[in-house]
């Protein structure tokens, strides 16, 4: 694959206020591309417009607040992009939450939230934005699962599943566009200095977490690499491993005893 040139692109970038997509919209402004930014929160979203802006005086950025849980909103979300008359050249679907708890003591409620972010948007949005990429055969995809996508998560089950599936639809996509010059690539990074964990109710005093500047500039490096999908971090490489050398049950004790004092 060429070296990638982002420069004049137009990325819309999801969950982009903090952590990983807020360093994406950094790096990314930093290499010339113009950025739609995405989060629940207008005040974040124009904090960090002003910040680029001063930093990269040569892009444009709009900031769009919606909730991705709500219905039709990333329907309604496109609609308002088409309306200033952009086009999406690149997608970062980040946006997503999870829970450290027993599957039975979180109300469904967030779950069915969980799930509307973590697959219903991403997929919605990808089903908005890539035929605009065929069309043009340039662009692409990258979708953020997590080194939980390899094994199930016993006290993260709804996020676990949740993350296998963006990992094995990233990967179905590749094989559909694999004669084109679209590329959709999987992000699955471990625990990562964010709003994430705090969000997720859990004890992270024992936990290394990686800065997120280090994840997306290795995610980018992997896109550019044409990789399927990438793992930040050695030791979360090997981790994913696990699964391969020993058995399902064994993987599934091996992860319960890692996240239950977590929760």
């Amino acid at each position: 694959m060429n070296k990638l040139n982002f420069k004049n692109t137009t990325v819309l970038i999801t969950g982009a206020s903090s952590g990983i997509g807020k360093e994406f919209a950094t790096q990314l402004a930093n290499k010339g591309a113009n950025l739609i930014l995405i989060a629940r929160t207008q005040s974040d979203l124009t904090k960090l417009e002003e910040e680029l802006e001063c930093q990269c005086t040569d892009i444009w950025i709009k900031t769009i607040a919606t909730d991705l849980t709500r219905p039709n909103s990333s329907r309604n979300l496109v609609a308002q992009i088409n309306g200033l008359g952009l086009s999406v050249d690149y997608l970062i679907n980040n946006a997503g939450f999870g829970r450290f708890c027993e599957f039975s003591e979180e109300c469904f409620e967030i779950y069915h939230n969980m799930l509307m972010l973590n697959i219903n948007a991403l997929v919605e949005l990808t089903h908005l934005c890539l035929p605009r990429m065929r069309a043009k055969n340039t662009g692409g995809i990258i979708n953020v699962a997590s080194i939980g996508s390899f094994q199930p998560l016993p006290y993260q089950a709804v996020y676990g599943a949740s993350k296998a599936f963006v990992l094995s639809f990233s990967e179905a996509l590749t094989g559909e566009l694999m004669d084109t010059n679209v590329h959709v690539m999987a992000l699955c990074p471990g625990t990562t200095e964010s709003r994430f964990m705090e969000k997720a109710n859990a004890d992270t005093s024992k936990m290394r977490l990686a800065p997120a500047c280090d994840v997306v500039n290795s995610a980018l490096v992997a896109y550019e690499a044409n990789r399927m999908y990438t793992v930040s971090g050695t030791m979360n490489y090997l981790m994913s491993l696990i699964p391969r050398f020993v058995s399902r049950k064994r993987t599934v004790k091996i992860v319960a005893n890692m996240f239950k004092p977590k929760t």
